[in-house]
């Protein structure tokens, strides 16, 4: 099970820190993802990272403004957001993905992630 929180309401400019808590099962081995959903619009990756937090990857719109990292032994993952900007709006949701693959780029895909979580409400005021 992953629970996401952290989300909530802030102003264009400010910052929040979303956290992944993974229970259950171990996922240590997993490769870990942010994606989100703006309003009307299809969920996207955001970032990602495995299991040993060597490998990190931001998609270029949040690249520089959001930081990823996690704690396997607390089994918790962290999306440290600042200068966020109206854009950002979404409900963000963070998914574990155990497949490997020769190519990173492949966890940016959705269909790979076996467990979600349910997702927490990211709204920015202009």
């Amino acid at each position: 099970q992953l629970v996401e929180s952290g989300g909530g309401t802030v102003q264009a400019g400010g910052s929040l820190r979303l956290s992944c808590v993974a229970s259950g099962r171990s996922f240590r081995e997993y490769f870990m993802g942010w994606f989100r959903q703006p309003p009307g619009k299809e969920r996207e990756f955001v970032a990602g990272i495995n299991f040993l937090g060597n490998r990190i990857h931001v998609v270029d719109p949040v690249k520089g403004r959001f930081r990823l990292s996690r704690d396997s032994d607390k089994n918790t993952m962290y999306l440290q957001m600042n200068s966020l900007s109206p854009d950002d709006t979404a409900v963000y949701y963070c998914a574990a993905n155990g497949h490997i693959y020769s190519n990173d780029r492949e966890y940016f895909r959705q269909d790979g992630y076996d467990s979600w979580g349910q997702g927490t409400q990211v709204t920015v005021s202009s």
